[in-house]
């Protein structure tokens, strides 16, 4: 929670130091030049001079969302965040934010995006895990998202389910909670949508208090529900322990216990029938797929799935993707699933399959730049003048997009078998 974490820092400001009484520049340098360069297409910035100087004095990157209003939404970095674990953070953040039409709360979010703006939400991605550093910088305000815990999607510890955790839905979701939606205690910001939240703390009760469901079983769980209470904060780690289940974090874990202070339903299958109210709530306001595009890991190999496979763990948390994209340069595959997938492959040889749904091809460059025959599996698109796009197969794509225009393959100019 960043109430909590606010209160950890200003301790930490007042009777703290490094116990090897190190200087914070052994530990973290606020050079990025070459990251911010290599970076800058996707939005990545030095840290502006708009905001608090003392915020160069910790952080060296910066990329932000702007709010309809105008007002930025800032997301600071450290020197040992990378910048996929930036964009990741970003664009997570721009998905909670997406408008989602037709639903109780989420029609229209352009509000808790302003009102975010307006509370001054910030979001600090910090090297190491917590309690690996120690800052002595007054006033650096944030809701802290830190290195170890960021798990951008391919990598080898998004695969390993049993042993890493994707802390970033939660933590951008407290962000955009005590910033955007609102808390019904008093010292929280003003929200957005009241009602809402009237309806994720009935659910919180029906849950926690009723059905039991969240936040019991142990002492060690009962300090921690206390000390939630104490500073207002049961809500939002209720609405955290819903999102993680909801987007598959917890459905192939079969090492630790269930989910986020004890939730007992850890796939969105048993939200629905253990925790109705819980899952009325996610329906009311967060889209079923993650349909922000997917930068798969530049070390991934193999074939990534964005269809559930028990034999593949991580599938539980890839199904709900829609679109995906190979970077690096890696002869690896995309497999789409039963969503109108987006997919793109890398700089290497790639088969991008679609498998159900109308799935699309995109390509950076214009179509003439690309060499299109039919294969046995499909379709071949070479790219034969840059190269940065490689040579992709295509199975089960109905459309393929490029810079200039978009073609059905069932309308596409007579093109030649590969010899």
């Amino acid at each position: 929670m960043e109430s909590r974490w606010i209160c950890f820092v200003m301790c930490l400001l007042f009777s703290c130091t490094q116990s090897e009484n190190q200087s914070q520049n052994e530990w973290f340098s606020t050079d990025c030049s070459e990251a911010i360069a290599a970076g800058e297409e996707f939005g990545i910035l030095p840290i502006p001079d708009t905001v608090p100087v003392k915020y160069k004095e910790v952080y060296c990157k910066y990329i932000k969302i702007d709010a309809p209003n105008g007002g930025p939404i800032h997301i600071f970095a450290q020197n040992e965040i990378s910048n996929e674990q930036m964009i990741y953070a970003r664009d997570l953040l721009a998905f909670y934010l997406e408008d989602f039409p037709g639903s109780q709360y989420g029609n229209d979010k352009s509000e808790v995006a302003n009102k975010m703006a307006d509370n001054g939400a910030t979001l600090v991605m910090r090297n190491g895990y917590d309690g690996k550093y120690r800052l002595n910088v007054r006033g650096l305000r944030g809701q802290p998202l830190y290195d170890e815990e960021t798990i951008p999607i391919g990598t080898p510890e998004y695969l390993d389910t049993d042993n890493y955790r994707d802390a970033s839905f939660e933590e951008i979701l407290h962000l955009m909670h005590d910033r955007g939606i609102g808390i019904d205690i008093s010292g929280y910001d003003e929200g957005a949508t009241p009602e809402y939240q009237k309806e994720i703390r009935a659910a919180l009760n029906n849950a926690h208090y009723d059905k039991r469901l969240w936040g019991h079983g142990s002492e060690r769980r009962a300090r921690w529900i206390a000390e939630l209470k104490e500073e207002g904060s049961l809500t939002q780690e209720y609405l955290a322990a819903i999102v993680d289940s909801y987007y598959g974090l917890w459905g192939a874990n079969t090492t630790r216990e269930t989910g986020i202070g004890g939730y007992q339903a850890k796939t969105r299958e048993a939200i629905a029938e253990k925790d109705p109210m819980g899952y009325a709530v996610m329906e009311n306001f967060f889209h079923p797929y993650l349909a922000f595009n997917a930068r798969i890991d530049s070390g991934f190999e193999g074939t990534f799935s964005m269809t559930l496979d028990v034999a593949l763990p991580y599938t539980h948390k890839s199904q709900y993707l829609v679109n995906a994209t190979l970077t690096g340069s890696n002869n690896s595959n995309l497999t789409g699933n039963d969503q109108d997938n987006r997919l793109s492959g890398n700089s290497g040889i790639n088969m991008l399959d679609g498998r159900s749904g109308k799935d699309t091809a995109v390509f950076s460059g214009p179509s003439a730049e690309y060499k299109i025959t039919r294969v046995d599996d499909g379709i071949k698109v070479e790219d034969s003048i840059s190269g940065r796009d490689g040579t992709d197969t295509l199975k089960n794509i109905g459309l393929l997009e490029f810079a200039n225009t978009t073609l059905s393959v069932g309308e596409l100019p007579s093109i030649k078998n590969e010899m």
